[in-house]
Formats: C-alpha cells, structure tokens, sequence
C-alpha cells in the first residue's frame, strides 16, 4: 500500500472520519496498517505505518497518550486513528494541540464501522489500484515493444519513449552535455553532482524525485538516461520499465547510423548534409537551414575528414562511433565544435579551417587514432580535405577525401593520418604507366640497389624518414631513435651513394617522387 493520508480519508468508509489535527502531515505516505492491543505496541510500529485504536491502553493515562503520539511521529508512523464512543466521547484538547503542534496526522474515527471495515477498504482500493498501474505498465510495454521493432533512423527516439512511459526525461552523453531535454528543469539542476557512478540511482530533482540510468553499449556506459518528475514510491513494476525504455535507447545508438547522443541542432544538419551530399538538396538551401539551426561552420573556411576502419557491418558501425566519441573528447578537436555524421564511405566530419594549423589538426586526430589502437584494438585511417572558404566547396572537399581513401586502398597506406595536400602529386602523377615508374625508380636508386639487401632497406628507411622531415637531421634521428651524428653519416652517405645533393631543391624533389613511385607500385 502507498497511498498518501489525504487519499486514505477519501475512500469510504475512512472518508466518514475526521482529520482533527496534523493536517500539514496529510502527505505522509501510509504504507499499512495495525490495530493497537498492547502497551507496547509503539516499539513495534513501522514506518509508514498507521495505527487504529479505541484508546483502551491510553484512555486513564493522558502523559502516556502523549508519549505514545511523541513515540509515533518518532519512528515515522503515518497517523493515529481513534474510534471513539467506547471509551472516550471526545480526543482530548491536549493531545489534539500537541499532534497540531508535531504535524502528526490525528484521525476521529466513525463509530459505526469496525476497524476491519476501514482496513478491508484502503485494501481494496490499494488493490484496484495496483491492477490498474499493473494493466497499464503492460500497455506500455507493448508500446516499447512496437516502438524496438519499427522505429525507423530519423524518427524522434526520445520523444517516443518519453511519450510512452509518461514522463519527462534527459539524455546526457559521457561529456556531461544535455543532448536531450523536454522537463522543466534547466541544464544545471540535471547535471548536479556531475560526474555520476554508472548505475541505476534514484536522486531529487528540485523538489521532485527522478531516476537515473547509464546507457550501456558493450558493457561501457555510453550516456545517461534521467527520468524526471517521477513517483517517489516507484513500484519494481515501474522500475523495470523505466530500464527496459534505457536499454531500446541503447540499442538503437549503438546499432543506427542516426548519431541520438549530438546536439539537437548539430543532428538536424547532419540530416540535412546528408541530402546535399546525395543530391536532393542545393547549396543554397544548405546554406540556410545552417543559418536558421545557427550553425556558423560554413560561414567561415572548414574542412572535412572522412574515417573509416577495417570492420564491416555492425562492428564497422560500432567502431566508428567510438571513433565519433575519441574526437569529441580530444582537447582540440571538442573545441572546434565539428559536426559528424555516418555515411556509406565512413564517419564524415566537418571543421573548421582557420583555427589550427594543418600539423596541429592532424596531429590531434593521430592521437585519437592511437588511443584507440591501445585502448580498442582497432586503427582506424582518416583523410582530410584542403580548406575550403565557401560552402560550394563542400562537394570538392567530399570528393577529396574519397580520392584519399581509394588511393590509401590502391597504393596502401600512407600513414593512419592523411591530408588532400600531401597526395596531390601522387594523384597527378597517378595517370603515369608503372613501367615508366618502374624505370625512373630504378635508375634513380641504382648506386644504393647493388648493395646488401638489409643495408639496402635501412638506408631506403633512412631516406624515406629524411624526406618526409624535410630535410631536417635532427627530426630524422629523433624518429629513427638514432644520434644525430649517425643520422648526418647516413644522410652524407646517400648522398655520395645516389649521386644527389639534399641541399638543392631539384634533388629533393626528384627523390620525392622516387617514394611517391614506389608506394604507386605497392612496394614498402
């Protein structure tokens, strides 16, 4: 039983009682109820408990009366019911004044009706009630059920389950932003005691009770769901439906290309880009919606990244959203505010240009990339556009990153982080036949090639890092974990060996494009 003072005196015959004092603990929740027949019957009392009597023990006794109602507003009794007629006509003025003073809930009770009566009413009222909750937490499950089995990507997730289970609620991702929200509570009252424990917790909100639930994927905690406004005196029943409405959440963010756990408005466009990309959208039309949604990112230069990884089906899906959720607890990268999205190619995301240098971005992203080597087993590969300064550029830059990643599958990888500008010439060079590569390759290392296979390929090594440093020995050495000096005699002896100078541009350039070559023609 969980009905409240105020509810038990409406149901007959309770309602032919009084309340005669106590009336600001009319609230108090009255779990179940006992008749009095002993003396010591207040050591007994539980709470949530009201006790009926016919004041038999307390009738002679004022000072033991008013220690029993002390004894009972103690131990968190609901309320005193006191059938009179029998052996007091009327409470007594002193016990009356001291419930009102303890807001104490004192009942007079008809003398008409036994103490059964009263009990076997609130029972069955209980009881229809409990079915009536019962009957429609089934309802409601079968709601949830057909809601798992045809909500579509695109449709208003949270709004269906909110809408089903019949309370407000908030949706919050590991970073402790509100990505949902339809209670009356601003941001801060939900996030109070930010971070949280991942586990089922039931907490106050305002002068309300809630509930709250971690959303698991793969046994990780991915967000939290926050039912709001609940019933304090939450019945298992209910509880379990509150988590069964969790777990579709879950699933449907770990296995839907719709990212649920982005902003609202960084989820609409990522809609709205993806009808671009595809055609049935202008650029115009992109470009204000952006406005409206007051998304500034195509007002200014940006850039897109396209990641992918090795996986295919669900477990592509799942490790792209890890990849999503890396960048988005970067440093960096969560400054810049990018917008992701899933499409066919990968996981697509948009930047901005002019906030970073392009080593800084692509050093932000490789370090996503390794934590997830180390932390997940899986590496993914990401391309990066050239800056683009006006939204028609988006198409270009599109088309960028999916020339990268065919030319990372054709040619094999040029690093787990690539960027447009450091394949250009490896696209514009791409049309050359693999004979005439296969000869200028050749021929530009002939003085190394004739020596020892291993001397060979440390030496190739060597060149290969030097060029890609620019030219600088001591970053060469450093990533060759070599001394400088070792470095400076390699370097010195390439030179001598090839018959090249690495301190005139032509030279550079030519042994550039000696490596360019070789990963064209698959070889490491």
């Amino acid at each position: 039983m969980h009905l409240t003072v105020e509810e038990a005196l409406s149901i007959y015959p309770l309602s032919e009682a009084r309340l005669i004092a106590g009336s600001k603990g009319k609230h108090r929740i009255v779990k179940s109820i006992n008749v009095m027949d002993a003396p010591d019957i207040s050591d007994w009392i539980k709470e949530g408990e009201m006790l009926l009597t016919t004041a038999y023990l307390i009738k002679d006794n004022p000072e033991e009366a008013s220690a029993l109602l002390q004894t009972l507003n103690r131990r968190g009794s609901a309320g005193l019911g006191i059938k009179l007629g029998r052996f007091w006509d009327a409470v007594p003025e002193k016990l009356v004044a001291e419930a009102e003073m303890l807001n104490f809930p004192l009942i007079e009770l008809p003398f008409q009706f036994t103490f059964s009566d009263q009990m076997n009413g609130l029972f069955r009222a209980e009881l229809t009630r409990s079915t009536s909750v019962l009957q429609s937490m089934l309802e409601k499950q079968r709601e949830l059920m057909r809601l798992a089995l045809h909500s579509q990507h695109g449709l208003p997730l949270f709004d269906s389950v909110s809408n089903v289970i019949g309370h407000p609620l908030a949706v919050i991702s590991t970073h402790g932003s509100v990505i949902y929200n339809n209670s009356e509570y601003a941001d801060p009252q939900l996030l109070e005691g930010w971070p949280w424990p991942s586990r089922n917790q039931r907490l106050r909100i305002g002068d309300k009770s809630g509930y709250r639930i971690p959303l698991q994927q793969g046994g990780e905690c991915s967000g939290y769901l926050l039912y709001c406004s609940i019933d304090p005196l939450l019945l298992p029943v209910e509880e379990s439906l509150f988590v069964q409405g969790a777990e579709l959440i879950s699933y449907h963010i770990r296995t839907g290309a719709h990212d649920y756990l982005e902003q609202a408005e960084h989820r609409e466009f990522s809609a709205l880009l993806r009808h671009y990309l595809g055609g049935s959208l202008t650029c115009s039309e992109l470009a204000q919606a952006a406005d409206k949604l007051g998304i500034e990112l195509l007002k200014s230069p940006f850039q897109l990244m396209l990641t992918d990884v090795a996986a295919a089906g669900e477990g592509r899906q799942s490790e792209l959203l890890r990849c999503k959720e890396e960048y988005a607890s970067h440093t960096l990268l969560r400054e810049l505010s990018g917008i992701h999205l899933i499409v066919a190619e990968g996981l697509l995301s948009l930047y901005p240009g002019d906030r970073h240098t392009q080593e800084q971005f692509r050093d932000s992203v490789g370090e996503c990339v390794h934590r997830l080597k180390l932390n997940r087993g899986f590496t993914p590969f990401a391309a990066v556009s050239s800056c683009q300064a006006k939204p028609e550029g988006l198409r270009e830059a599109f088309a960028e990153i999916k020339e990268c990643m065919g030319m990372a599958q054709q040619w094999g990888r040029f690093g787990n982080v690539v960027h447009y500008r450091q394949l250009e010439l490896n696209l514009l060079f791409g049309q050359i036949p693999a004979a005439v590569m296969e000869k200028y390759v050749n021929n530009s290392l002939r003085g190394l090639l004739s020596r020892e296979p291993e001397y060979v390929k440390e030496m190739l090594h060597t060149l290969e890092v030097y060029l890609e440093n620019d030219g600088h020995v001591n970053e060469t050495a450093k990533k060759l974990f070599i001394h400088r000096n070792t470095a400076t005699y390699r370097i010195d002896k390439l030179s001598e060996l090839l018959e090249v100078d690495f301190k005139k541009i032509n030279d550079l350039m030519r042994m550039k494009l000696v490596f360019m070559f070789r990963r064209m023609l698959g070889r490491d």
